[in-house]
């Protein structure tokens, strides 16, 4: 893992229970996409996209076993117009910030909820 990696996941470990709140880009609240945006701004001076469909179309697609670190992952909620957005962590698990849960957490790709829902993956370091 490179360091911009890592800075990438310790940035947003840092972040784990900070509270859900629509269109926030602050540590006070995230949104998803606010979250992904605030870490790699952070982290690894990259500025991206803050709706999640632009940055669906942002880096390189991947796929998912060829998954690193710091990689975005996309999937599409019911009722949801707009994508969701997590950062992969490594050991098929990502972060973000859900508004079910309401809290910056932790996810496993191998859960059905989200296997179910997977749209794909993109690599912007």
């Amino acid at each position: 893992m490179t360091s911009v990696q890592k800075g990438v996941i310790q940035t947003a470990l840092s972040l784990l229970g900070t509270p859900y709140r629509f269109g926030g880009t602050t540590p006070k609240g995230f949104d998803c996409s606010g979250l992904v945006n605030y870490v790699y701004r952070n982290s690894a001076g990259i500025i991206l996209p803050r709706e999640s469909h632009e940055l669906a179309r942002s880096g390189e697609p991947v796929s998912v076993v060829d998954l690193r670190p710091a990689d975005l992952v996309y999937f599409k909620i019911e009722r949801q117009k707009p994508l969701h957005v997590g950062i992969y962590i490594g050991d098929a698990k990502f972060i973000h910030a859900p508004s079910s849960r309401g809290k910056v957490n932790i996810q496993s790709l191998g859960l059905d909820y989200w296997r179910a829902r997977f749209l794909g993956a993109r690599r912007v370091i």
